[in-house]
């Protein structure tokens, strides 16, 4: 029997409150516990900097907007800047230059804050319960991205709404991989101003697809740089908005990429059961680790020197997901424009549909 995908219960984000003033943090509570939901705090920007950008909302402190504008942290989505009357002079203007979408000036605004807990609810069906799941390859040309389209694929001939994310600027793009390269729709260039909620409906009907499947990826003009906050708005958009989604991440993670992975409710790592590519997945290992609790390994072959998964897996220290050796025809050759995930037989098509059945509960028999 092929190994089980070993897989965290859903991640539960919980709001972040911003702030070293005692007082308003009684208020914060107080009208959070009103809106029956739970909260994180974080004191200062150094405190909040891990849980900023992955955290549903955030109720930023007016005595922390400076150090947060000298602390540099990225422009996000549902970011509230609280304060009481007085406090919050000129209010709008320190809004605008750390990306707030609203002031709240207390105790005026404590019904809306109530409603804005309340809307954190985790029972509420409101699309935040999108399954994300992230990819990196342990060394260049390991098969993250062919793993990658083959999930997307899978989840969406499985009647998921699934979005794939082309996270690595130097990839080439996730569009050739399923041979869309000629669909019309946005690329990230056109996206990668997006610092606030981009609406999740228009985001879908902006991007390449077919059927339950949406690709946002990279076209072959100028190589741009993805800001943090616009792989944040994205996210946000995509779990509201769809049932399940892909992200193929860059070996080098950057601030983007380390936003997706913090999202992401399964990692997984994809090695050649090669020594070497063993040796280079552990660097990966250890730079995506502090950012995702649930990582695990594929382990891909065939494997020259007679290397087992288990071993690979025991070296990296994760637990072993599965194991993509391929045979023969069972994953399309690069640049034979067939794309990702079209056969539906063989190790990798069978890897890809026992994670979507594990992770999403749906059934995915036949679909890779």
């Amino acid at each position: 029997m092929p190994p089980r995908t070993s897989v965290p219960p859903p991640i539960r984000r919980l709001p972040l409150l911003v702030t070293g003033d005692d007082d308003l943090l009684d208020d914060l509570l107080r009208l959070a516990a009103a809106g029956g939901t739970e909260v994180e705090l974080a004191a200062d920007p150094a405190a909040a900097r891990t849980r900023w950008l992955p955290a549903p909302l955030v109720l930023l402190g007016a005595d922390q907007a400076q150090p947060c504008l000298r602390a540099r942290l990225p422009h996000r989505p549902r970011l509230v800047l609280v304060g009481r009357a007085g406090q919050l002079d000129p209010g709008w203007q320190v809004a605008e230059l750390i990306g707030a979408e609203h002031v709240a000036t207390l105790p005026t605004a404590e019904p809306w804050l109530v409603d804005r807990f309340a809307e954190q609810d985790p029972g509420r069906s409101d699309g935040s319960g999108a399954r994300i799941v992230a990819l990196l390859g342990g060394r260049g040309g390991a098969g993250a991205s062919v793993l990658a389209g083959g999930l997307a694929v899978t989840a969406a001939r499985a009647r998921l709404r699934t979005l794939l994310v082309d996270a690595d600027p130097l990839g080439g793009g996730l569009d050739l991989v399923l041979g869309w390269e000629q669909l019309e729709g946005l690329r990230w260039p056109s996206l990668s101003g997006a610092d606030g909620r981009v609406d999740a409906p228009a985001l879908v009907r902006a991007l390449p697809s077919r059927g339950d499947l949406v690709v946002l990826s990279w076209d072959r003009g100028d190589l741009l740089a993805l800001p943090a906050s616009a792989m944040a708005a994205t996210v946000d958009a995509a779990r509201r908005g769809r049932d399940f989604v892909v992200i193929d991440l860059p070996r080098q993670l950057d601030d983007a990429a380390v936003v997706a992975l913090q999202a992401a409710d399964q990692a997984y790592v994809v090695v050649p059961a090669e020594l070497r590519a063993t040796a280079a997945a552990a660097r990966v290992v250890a730079a995506a680790a502090p950012h995702c609790a649930a990582l695990s390994v594929v382990v891909r072959g065939p494997a020259p020197g007679r290397l087992r998964a288990t071993e690979v897996a025991r070296a990296l220290g994760l637990p072993l997901a599965g194991d993509a050796a391929p045979r023969a025809g069972a994953v399309p050759r690069a640049g034979t424009g067939r794309g990702a995930g079209r056969r539906r037989e063989g190790p990798l098509a069978a890897l890809c549909q026992r994670i979507v059945a594990d992770l999403t509960g749906v059934p995915a028999t036949g679909a890779a």
